[in-house]
């Protein structure tokens, strides 16, 4: 790694270099163009970047979960390297490439799926799910698709009509897909009748409505994320991913585990929906996948996978070879360096401190978590549950920048704090990050 990893502070954050590309962005970038933090990078390595006044950042959020091994990974860049030198691209479907075919091999070996599995890749996690769910519905021969409260599926029209948010990713941004239909999530924390009572509940209420005022017969899929991303880190309520499952498999509805923030190792297995007991019948990953590449993956029953006319599948950029071989450098650093395990200690420590926050802090609500996939929902008061305002959640985010770690929200509500730093962070770099978040916390709930 080139860069230092610890932080440093040599000029006010955002700097007068970010501060100058800023003004340039917002004659050239449209607004709906969102920027989290104001800061421009000039490089970045491990868990450090460094922008362009030369300010090195703690980085606890990954491009959105997108670098579990850390910024540039060395593995990475040789193998992005050597690819390019290779071959750029020629389309999978007019020539095919040994990268797509060698990452199909191995993702097919990890998936959590039982029988036989194939892969096909896509750009970006919006694509894995608009062709998982053509797959379920070209092998069904249904139309309808069950999603969930607080999920997020993407930006595209389909993943817009998954996602359960208006603000800010479908607002004004309709009509949208038909044959989507939502039910509640077993959000324990939120859960009206408490968490005790909330899997049992939320799990009787979605086989009632399915069945009632869906049908059985006319369901393709139903798609969840085992931990809800976007929608606050959200760790359901035990038995209730399974419940789910076993009434697909029931029914042959086609379950779709939607991994693309999840897995990779970020909440400390290749995929996280085995923690619930279940094998999914398609699987989608990306972000974490390519290392900072853009790449998706669409993994199921190879009976599924194959259900679909030749022709049917696919994208001109799909399994783009050096994309394609970024992805087998993290895959091999992964299992190499045994990150699986390490995801789960730097979850253990930071989930630690969180807890030791939540007893100094009753605004911090709930404390949660798997693996490296940890969060705080934070509330105004803690017997009526009510969101912390949007005016302290970015105190603490701004507090955080200001002091060198980057840090974002999350939640329905906006009122989650969610950290995503690599799997494989330095845990003195960690502890310092963490230190900087406690004093930002403390000072906006005060």
């Amino acid at each position: 790694m080139d860069i230092p990893q610890e932080r440093k502070l040599v000029t006010e954050v955002p700097g007068p270099k970010s501060t100058e590309w800023f003004s340039r962005r917002a004659s050239a970038v449209p607004a709906g163009v969102a920027n989290l933090h104001p800061i421009v990078t000039a490089r970045a390595s491990g868990a450090i970047i460094e922008d362009v006044d030369g300010n090195r950042l703690i980085d606890f959020a990954t491009g959105i979960a997108v670098l579990n091994v850390g910024h540039s990974a060395p593995e990475v860049v040789a193998a992005v390297q050597k690819q390019a030198d290779l071959d750029t691209h020629t389309c999978f479907h007019v020539t095919a490439n040994e990268p797509y075919i060698e990452l199909a091999e191995r993702l097919n070996a990890i998936a959590p799926i039982d029988g036989p599995a194939k892969t096909m890749f896509a750009n970006a996690g919006a694509e894995a799910v608009e062709n998982a769910v053509k797959i379920a519905r070209r092998a069904t021969g249904r139309q309808a698709v069950v999603a969930f409260d607080h999920a997020f599926h993407g930006r595209t029209l389909l993943g817009m009509s998954l996602t359960a948010k208006v603000m800010p990713y479908k607002q004004g941004m309709g009509p949208f897909a038909p044959e989507v239909y939502r039910l509640p999530f077993a959000y324990p924390y939120r859960w009206p009748s408490g968490p005790e009572q909330c899997a049992e509940e939320a799990l009787a209420y979605a086989l009632d409505e399915m069945h009632k005022h869906i049908g059985e017969d006319n369901i393709a899929a139903v798609i969840m994320e085992p931990i809800e991303g976007e929608g606050g880190f959200i760790v359901p309520a035990p038995g209730f991913v399974k419940g789910i499952a076993e009434y697909c498999a029931a029914n042959g509805i086609v379950f779709i585990a939607d991994e693309i923030q999840s897995g990779m190792g970020r909440a400390g297995k290749w995929f996280t929906i085995v923690e619930e007991g279940v094998q999914p019948d398609i699987v989608t990953s990306a972000k974490s996948l390519g290392g900072g590449l853009p790449i998706s993956a669409i993994t199921g029953r190879a009976d599924l996978m194959d259900s679909v006319h030749i022709g049917g599948l696919g994208g001109t950029y799909g399994g783009n070879p050096i994309a394609a071989a970024a992805a087998l450098a993290v895959l091999e650093k992964i299992e190499r360096e045994h990150l699986l395990d390490r995801s789960v200690r730097t979850g253990e420590t930071i989930m630690a401190r969180f807890r030791a926050m939540q007893e100094r802090s009753p605004q911090i609500g709930e404390v949660r978590g798997r693996g490296s996939m940890c969060a705080i929902e934070l509330v105004a008061d803690p017997s009526t549950k009510e969101p912390l305002d949007a005016a302290r959640m970015g105190a603490i985010t701004s507090a955080a920048l200001a002091h060198g770690v980057l840090v974002i929200t999350a939640g329905t509500y906006g009122n989650v704090v969610r950290l995503l730093p690599p799997i494989n962070i330095d845990d003195a770099l960690l502890a310092d990050g963490l230190d900087v978040l406690e004093d930002a916390v403390a000072a906006a709930v005060a």
